[in-house]
């Protein structure tokens, strides 16, 4: 069967070669991946099935999926691998109370002679579950267990080529996304329908730009008026109104690569004090894009950030953002560093992040923000809206 690879053969072995070069230097034998965007970065893998146990197994002559039986035809279609290197469960083992698909791949492990030596594990993400581990521990007597979690996230964040090519095709969903708010925002409309004109935007294809858009990770935020201050909310049946401010964070998707932008929105003539946040937030913008330069570090970029804000006498007790690129559900972030005071690592041309400004008061919340691309000189912003308070 021929795979439409989103990646040449050569970049996938150019990950798997990081990856092995860090097991080394970590003395790891073998490291099993649970994490759906690891699996996906370094064989392709590409479905909705994280919701069982599936990994896929780095040793150092092999790479090797694993998940549900009815899953590895899912495989076969979207990994580089071969079907010598797709390996299913049986459906018996599936949330059974009486074994565990770790139980499997354990076994499976002694077949291919890998059931010894230091094994790295994921243990702190979404995926890997006590009882996973507490199976292959029980399974695997004569190996030895390492937290390996961002192991595989850490060698992402440098993005090639083809993933910055992604991240733009979904810049240009999320602008056509927030383009969509605009247009169709106005007092008495309801969420619930302005979240289904968000979604109809961010998947359709577009004959234009050539390509049409993937599900994103997170669903589109929208609180209006008080709700704002919490800044995950969703949406519900309620209209918006005059008078009232809403924010909206939504992300463009293509290939599993997101771009997330928000923007706030205001019907009506916006109050001083409202005005004055988006005056602070602006500053702190600008700031924390100059700094946000190769070798330079991601508490460089808060600290000038936060600064702006202090000056107008707002506090962030929050992070201003975080890396971003290939994701699953229930988190378009990289799980890696975020830009907050104390984080010294060195940014570096072609990482990618989500600049999060965003404000949440007791009362009201204020997000402008921008996905920036680290470059030779000033920042790339991957979407193109307008950065400024929308006022209709």
């Amino acid at each position: 069967m021929t795979v439409d690879l989103r990646f040449s053969r050569s970049e996938y072995d150019s990950r798997l070669a990081k990856t092995r070069l860090d097991m080394e230097r970590r003395g790891l034998d073998l490291l099993i991946v649970t994490d759906p965007s690891n699996m996906n970065w370094l064989t392709g893998y590409d479905g909705w099935s994280f919701y069982v146990h599936q990994c896929v197994v780095v040793a150092p002559t092999r790479v090797v999926w694993f998940g549900r039986g009815q899953d590895a035809a899912g495989a076969l279609r979207t990994v580089h691998m071969g079907g010598e290197d797709i390996c299913g469960y049986p459906d018996h083992f599936v949330q059974s109370t009486e074994r565990h698909p770790m139980d499997h791949l354990s076994a499976k492990l002694a077949d291919w002679k890998l059931a010894r030596g230091r094994i790295g594990v994921e243990m702190d993400n979404y995926w890997f579950t006590a009882a996973a581990f507490a199976a292959l521990y029980a399974g695997l007597p004569d190996a030895s267990f390492a937290d390996a979690t961002g192991l595989v996230n850490w060698l992402r964040s440098v993005k090639s080529p083809r993933e910055l090519q992604y991240m733009r095709e979904a810049g240009g969903i999320v602008t056509r996304m927030h383009g969509r708010v605009f247009e169709m925002a106005a007092p008495g409309v309801r969420k619930c329908d302005l979240a289904a004109a968000i979604q109809h935007e961010s998947l359709r294809f577009d004959e234009e730009a050539g390509h049409g858009g993937d599900y994103a990770a997170i669903v589109p935020l929208l609180p209006s008026g008080s709700d704002t201050a919490a800044p995950h909310l969703t949406w519900d049946d309620s209209p918006l109104k005059e008078g009232e401010g809403a924010f909206f964070e939504l992300a463009g998707c293509v290939h599993r690569y997101h771009c997330p932008l928000s923007r706030t929105l205001f019907l009506g003539e916006p109050p001083k004090s409202f005005l004055d946040i988006g005056v602070a937030v602006s500053e702190g913008m600008e700031a924390g894009l100059e700094a946000a330069r190769p070798g330079n570090t991601c508490d460089d970029v808060a600290r000038a950030f936060l600064s702006a804000l202090e000056r107008r006498g707002i506090v962030k007790d929050s992070r201003a953002g975080y890396p971003i690129g290939l994701s699953y559900p229930p988190d378009w972030g990289e799980r890696t560093m975020s830009l907050r005071p104390g984080d010294m690592t060195v940014l570096e041309e072609n990482m990618t992040f989500h600049f999060m400004t965003g404000v949440w008061m007791d009362d009201r919340g204020f997000e402008i923000t921008e996905s920036i691309r680290i470059a030779d000189g000033p920042p790339e912003c991957l979407a193109h809206v307008p950065r400024e308070l929308m006022v209709k």
